[in-house]
């Protein structure tokens, strides 16, 4: 295939993404709404886990078909870059005062388990190159430690509940079987486009002779990444910053709890973290600082709405974004 066919595709899985997205965000958000689960879990468990799909089978193919554990593992930490950094564009797209102003106490949970996991693999990462710790075993001990804070954030967020508050009235007479039928058709969907962005991506990146860890961390995870923007964007267009939230820090537990537990799972050389670049040490480290800001600013006690359309949080999130691709292009 040329060039010219390529960016075709991308385009066109693009546009069918943000198409798809805004049926998946309205169809759970009223799942939502008739089972009574709350916003946040639902962008946790239905949208987060939708909008990663492509991340997952992204990493497993990268390791199994290319034979790449530094392009699903970059994948899987520059996605949770991206993640992080939607929420400094939705806040510019938000015309309420500053988003995280907006959104219930729900995602702070979400966030502080999101800092858990990636702090794992950043010990996970520093343990098996510094020490060769658990080199003869087929997956890191640490790794079903990922897996096993990741059930237990689920847990948690499920427990502590949320707000249920209705959907858009034009969504209303939406009943439970044909808001079901149209969340797994719209998933599907996005899925099997986020795959044609993932190999698509990864074709046009090659042909740039770029390292693989920095296609990993850049191209690819802004482009198994554009569900999550899109399905945010959707999110607030309907009214539910919530769900949007939910989906961009869900995403990133999922990113590290499921995702790359599978990818290490997936590995058959040994544990994952012994045959992967240190360059994502850094990537990680950047995710726990953007989710801490971004925590910070859902704790803040005065959350009144406020005039002003680009916020601290915003500025710092889109600035740490820019300074570490800058770092990764340089070091990778």
């Amino acid at each position: 295939m040329t060039l010219a066919i390529y960016w075709l595709l991308l385009i066109g899985a693009a546009a069918a993404i943000l198409l798809l997205s805004r049926f998946l965000v309205s169809s759970a958000d009223v799942i939502a709404f008739r089972t009574g689960i709350g916003r946040s879990f639902a962008g946790v468990l239905m949208l987060a886990t939708a909008t990663s799909l492509p991340e997952l089978v992204t990493g497993i193919s990268s390791i199994r078909l290319v034979g790449e554990p530094d392009l699903a593992v970059g994948d899987a930490f520059g996605s949770n870059l991206v993640n992080l950094v939607i929420i400094g564009i939705l806040d510019l797209s938000w015309r309420n005062g500053p988003i995280l102003a907006a959104v219930g106490r729900g995602p702070i949970l979400v966030g502080l388990f999101g800092i858990g996991v990636i702090s794992v693999t950043i010990a996970a990462m520093f343990a098996h190159n510094a020490f060769e710790f658990a080199a003869g075993w087929p997956i890191s001990p640490l790794s079903l430690l990922l897996f096993a804070v990741f059930l237990a954030g689920m847990f948690m967020i499920y427990r502590q509940g949320g707000a249920t508050e209705e959907p858009d009235a034009s969504q209303l007479d939406m009943t439970m079987k044909r808001a079901a039928s149209i969340y797994t058709a719209t998933m599907l969907g996005i899925v099997a486009a986020g795959v044609v962005l993932a190999i698509v991506g990864e074709r046009l990146a090659d042909a740039m002779g770029w390292e693989t860890s920095f296609v990993g961390t850049q191209f690819l995870a802004i482009s198994t990444s554009l569900p999550e923007l899109a399905a945010s964007y959707a999110a607030i267009r309907i009214a539910a910053p919530e769900l949007a939230i939910s989906n961009v820090l869900g995403s990133n537990l999922f990113n590290m709890g499921f995702v790359i537990f599978l990818d290490d799972a997936a590995y058959t050389q040994g544990p994952i973290w012994s045959g992967i670049a240190q360059i994502h040490q850094l990537t990680a480290a950047f995710a726990v600082l953007m989710t801490i800001i971004a925590i910070a600013a859902l704790m803040k006690t005065n959350r009144g709405v406020r005039p002003r359309r680009f916020t601290w949080e915003a500025a710092t999130l889109i600035g740490l974004y820019i300074a570490v691709s800058v770092l990764v292009f340089r070091l990778a």
